[in-house]
């Protein structure tokens, strides 16, 4: 396809999905299985108008999947509700270490004992397709900032954590594999004390040190006599791209310390606005207009300018365009071959058992009710995020003979999460919504 052809069909689309905005909010499918089936039908398995090959595009593709992902989970950042709560937070960490690993272990099992893989390749594989998607989930997860609901805030906190904790398991296939620098030292211990220690609890405190320093400088600056004016998309971007970078540097997890700068951002902004707690908990801006004893919505006439806030709507923009982009890729890349028992067999394995298993052994224990697991365990999407770990591998030296078979699987895996979990998003979380607004009701948590 020319360059015309791709600005045509990107134009169109998004003039689709703009105007008919509300339309297709109503439909029981979801923006991405649109885009996929786009992709699809223009792609090899159909019309054979273009194809996407991602060995020859690797590294495009692992730019753009990365931007994509980074983008997402500083708006997930922000958008979560503050302060940190170990309690709110523990099923949350329990999924993004505890059953990210189980689900790394299962699959690598499935694909060294069935696919009959190495088992580098099959470990490889598993931190592939283990992490959860922050840019393809966003009808599961929370909408806005100040979003409550315990099932959205789990899966969203869960995506914005596991994008960094599966870096280590990609780094352990690739060394395994001979790959990357093809050491993981003695017994393991370069690995666990570098990859994993190191770089999580670097990432974390890079990522709350930025989020705090921007936090406390855009504040000084907008309260300065004169005023000064702080433009916050840049000022969002500008905190993606530096915190991403000194990570790089200091051999950190990139991805997770976006997420808790955009956390910490927002935590910082509403302390210096002199939020208060409501009965949750949880910090809400001050707002004359507003009940205190009702904890009603501020009102955003009233409130105070931030980073957090103002930047948020141009980060969801963003979002967009990178999913209809990316997924209509993804679409390009689906071939007739690539639809075999092994790709078919792994998704059904992940989707059936490997996640449902490691998120009830990683909650047990947590007393969240059974019905909130379960539906956890099945909404675990897989999206954007593997589509980048599977490039990254590429570019970082995946042998050429393993290349084709990890990545017929990962865009299996991933189209058909796309298609299973967005036509069963809307009436699942529409049943959950309902039972979860009847019982906060019931217990006098809202009124």
């Amino acid at each position: 396809m020319t360059t015309t052809g791709w600005f045509l069909l990107i134009g169109l689309l998004m003039l689709a999905h703009g105007l008919a905005a509300t339309t297709i909010s109503r439909l029981p499918v979801t923006s991405a299985i649109v885009y996929l089936l786009v992709g699809v039908v223009l792609g090899p398995m159909v019309l054979n108008m273009f194809r996407f090959d991602p060995v020859n595009n690797s590294k495009v593709l692992e730019m753009l999947t990365e931007i994509a992902v980074l983008i997402s989970l500083f708006s997930a950042g922000v958008k979560m509700p503050v302060p940190f709560i170990f309690k709110r937070w523990s099923p949350s960490i329990r999924l993004a270490w505890l059953s990210m690993s189980i689900t790394v272990g299962i699959v690598a099992a499935f694909s060294y004992y069935v696919l009959k893989l190495p088992l580098g390749a099959g470990v490889l594989l598993g931190a592939i397709l283990a992490p959860t998607d922050p840019v393809l989930a966003t009808d599961v997860q929370v909408r806005h900032a100040g979003d409550y609901d315990t099932l959205r805030f789990t899966l969203t906190s869960e995506a914005g954590m596991n994008d960094g904790s599966g870096f280590p398991f990609v780094m352990l296939g690739l060394a395994l594999l001979g790959a990357g620098d093809g050491d993981i030292g003695a017994w393991g211990w370069k690995w666990a004390l570098i990859d994993v220690v190191w770089a999580t609890a670097a990432a974390v405190v890079i990522g709350i040190a930025g989020g705090a320093a921007l936090g406390r400088l855009s504040w000084a600056l907008r309260n300065q006599d004169p005023k000064h004016e702080v433009l916050d998309d840049l000022v969002g971007l500008g905190l993606i791209a530096l915190i991403y970078s000194l990570c790089g540097l200091a051999h950190a997890w990139g991805f997770l310390a976006v997420f808790f700068a955009g956390l910490t951002l927002r935590h910082t902004e509403l302390l210096l606005a002199g939020a208060h707690k409501n009965r949750q908990g949880l910090l809400v801006p001050d707002d004359p207009k507003a009940d205190p004893a009702n904890d009603q919505v501020p009102d955003p006439a009233t409130t105070p300018l931030t980073v957090s806030t103002e930047a948020l709507v141009f980060k969801e923009h963003l979002e967009r365009l990178s999913e209809l982009t990316l997924v209509l890729l993804l679409g390009g890349m689906l071939t007739l071959s690539s639809w075999n028992w092994r790709t078919w067999g792994t998704a059904l394995f992940v989707f059936v058992i490997a996640r449902p298993l490691s998120v009830m052994l990683g909650l047990a224990g947590t007393g969240l009710p059974m019905r909130v697991k379960l539906i956890i365990g099945w909404f675990g999407v897989r999206g954007i995020g593997s589509l980048y770990y599977l490039m990254y591998a590429i570019n970082h030296g995946l042998p050429a003979s393993l290349a084709h078979d990890l990545i017929q699987i990962t865009v299996v895996v991933v189209g058909l999460s796309i298609i299973v979990h967005g036509v069963s998003v809307k009436p699942l979380m529409n049943k959950f919504g309902k039972k979860s607004a009847a019982a906060q009701v019931q217990t006098g948590t809202i009124e």
